[in-house]
């Protein structure tokens, strides 16, 4: 398949392999890559030099083209992106800050930049400062999230109507039906993080990927929306922040209360009363791990059938 996100990606399937925290290390991103999609790695959860260890390794993996998912919040922000430039890594996703600032200099080195948005009123900016795409993330997905609580399948007719750039949609896919729901709503790839989440390649611990197996619908929650909106799997932990957010908690008890280290506790640690366990809503359909190149593989096929059968409603 060729469209504009192969093309402007180089890759052979319009699926990205989102770039989580404490999930999306080089194992994972290499092997989706090497299945013909787009692996990314996720800097969010990586100190400079262990994502420099990543990219290099990532290198050594593929020769397919990966990128870097990069929150623009990060406190080591020039350090990440020098690593990136100096490791001629080729796509950025950048998410949770104005893509005005890093655009330009990174495409100036030659990498193609897209950004993480959760409303209409963010593409539109996105794209006035240049990004080569816009991912469009409905309030379905896991991790941090809009203020807006939009879906995916509202957000993606209204931004693939208002942008010309290319669009990626995200939020609640995590097969091959949805995939081509969100194709049908304008958009021309699909970033999918929880189905890979839980792969063997993840480096989540495995209580976490086993935590999202048994997750069922109604299992998660957006939480913390005074401080950063983040989907939440139901634990003790979030049943503390639904106590305090019912009580009238300000953002500074909150902060308090989510400390610091939460998600890594959660999904790298495994421990699952006490840690943040960032995931969608897509959950309650996932029944097993497997390898990232067996799910890719069942998402393009489940693609390429479903899209075959609509065709047949509309032959004469």
């Amino acid at each position: 398949m060729t469209n504009r996100i192969t093309d402007l990606f180089g890759i052979r399937y319009p699926i990205i392999q989102a770039g989580m925290v404490w999930c999306s290390g080089w194992e994972l991103a290499s092997a989706v890559s090497n299945a013909g999609g787009l692996g990314l790695l996720g800097a969010g959860s990586m100190h400079p030099e262990i994502l420099k260890e990543h990219i290099l390794k990532c290198q050594s993996r593929t020769k397919k083209p990966f990128g870097v998912n990069v929150p623009l919040m990060y406190p080591q922000l020039e350090e990440i992106m020098q690593i990136i430039i100096d490791l001629n890594v080729p796509i950025v996703f950048t998410s949770a800050g104005s893509p005005k600032i890093w655009t330009s200099s990174l495409q100036n080195h030659g990498i193609k930049v897209a950004h993480v948005v959760s409303s209409l009123k963010f593409a539109r900016k996105s794209e006035e400062a240049g990004v080569d795409a816009v991912v469009a993330e409905g309030f379905e997905a896991g991790g941090h999230n809009g203020r807006e609580e939009t879906t995916t399948f509202c957000l993606l007719p209204m931004v693939s109507q208002a942008i010309s750039i290319p669009l990626i949609a995200a939020g609640g896919i995590g097969s091959g039906r949805a995939m081509l729901a969100a194709m049908a709503l304008g958009a021309e790839a699909v970033q999918i993080g929880s189905r890979f989440a839980v792969s063997t390649e993840s480096s989540a611990h495995e209580n976490f990927k086993n935590s999202i197996i048994k997750a069922e619908e109604g299992g998660t929650e957006l939480m913390l929306k005074k401080i950063t909106p983040v989907r939440l799997l139901k634990n003790k932990f979030y049943e503390e922040v639904k106590a305090a957010e019912i009580q009238g908690a300000t953002k500074d008890t909150l902060k308090e209360l989510l400390g610091k280290g939460r998600a890594k506790k959660g999904i790298f640690e495994g421990d699952l009363a006490e840690g943040e366990l960032e995931i969608g809503q897509v959950s309650a359909m996932i029944e097993k791990s497997a390898p990232a190149s067996d799910i890719f593989k069942e998402i393009w096929n489940e693609y390429v059938f479903e899209g075959k059968k609509l065709c047949g409603l509309f032959a004469e």
